[in-house]
This record gives C-alpha cells, sequence and structure tokens, in this order.
C-alpha cells in the first residue's frame, strides 16, 4: 500500500509529514498540548483534599506526557523510534482516561464529557497510528 492510498483511509504516512486523521503532526501537536492545558484547569479546580491532589497529580503526570511524548514521536529519526515513542503516548493516554474517569466516578470533581471524549479520541488515533506504523515495519522486514 503506498502512501496515497494510506491517507486516503486517514491513517499516516511517514513520508515528510505525519498525517494521523486528516491532521498532520503540527496539528496533532497542538491538539494534545491544548488538551494537556485542558487537564491542567482541571486540576487547579480539584479540592485540595490529599486524595483529590494525589490523583490529580497522576493525571497531570499522565496528560503531560501525552503532549511531551507525542512532540517527540514526531522528531523520530526512524519509524522504530517513532513507534517506540508512539507507544508510550498509547500507554500515557490510557492511563490519562482511567485517572479522569476515577476523578469523576469517586465525586472528587465533575469531569466535562468533553474533556474525556477528546482523551478518547486522541487514544484511537495514536492506537491507530501504532498499528499502522508496526504493520508498515513489519512488511518492509519481510521484503
Amino acid at each position: 500500500m503506498n502512501c496515497k492510498d494510506l491517507w486516503s483511509l486517514k491513517f499516516w504516512c511517514l513520508t515528510g509529514q505525519v498525517v494521523h486523521f486528516g491532521m498532520n503532526s503540527d496539528e496533532l501537536c497542538a491538539r494534545t498540548k491544548a488538551f494537556s492545558l485542558k487537564v491542567v484547569v482541571l486540576f487547579k479546580s480539584l479540592p485540595k483534599s490529599v486524595e483529590a491532589q494525589v490523583m490529580g497529580k497522576q493525571l497531570l503526570r499522565s496528560a503531560m506526557s501525552v503532549a511531551a511524548n507525542y512532540h517527540a514521536a514526531c522528531r523520530a529519526r526512524s519509524l522504530a523510534e517513532f513507534i517506540s515513542k508512539i507507544s508510550i503516548v498509547v500507554e500515557e493516554a490510557d492511563e490519562t482516561i482511567l485517572w479522569l474517569e476515577i476523578i469523576d466516578e469517586s465525586d472528587t470533581a465533575r469531569v466535562e464529557s468533553s474533556l474525556l471524549n477528546e482523551a478518547k479520541e486522541i487514544l484511537y488515533v495514536m492506537s491507530a497510528s501504532r498499528k499502522t506504523s508496526t504493520d508498515r515495519k513489519n512488511h518492509q522486514i519481510t521484503k
């Protein structure tokens, strides 16, 4: 499958710029950064209780890691390095969802559904990118 075919399926292609579901890497960098900043706003609104601050700090770390590691993935020097970094993004996005759900379900604070949906969309996009890039790497190995 060539780059044009992948793009038409709205997956990413590692030739020039990374494309994720119709977004280029700069747009997705901005999206993950904006998501992280929304998590900062949520963190600042949390109660000052010990348990709320512990959950909040875990959430803050994982959300910041999503943006930081995606930024690093976009500057990867090889497909293998990209896969490694994007795998971290997937793990951290998944952890971020967990903390958002725990904070909401424990009645520590109300988590906007839009924030949780954004986290899930980011996880979906990054998981698909990891799968596509892993498939591409495996295809290169078998050639």
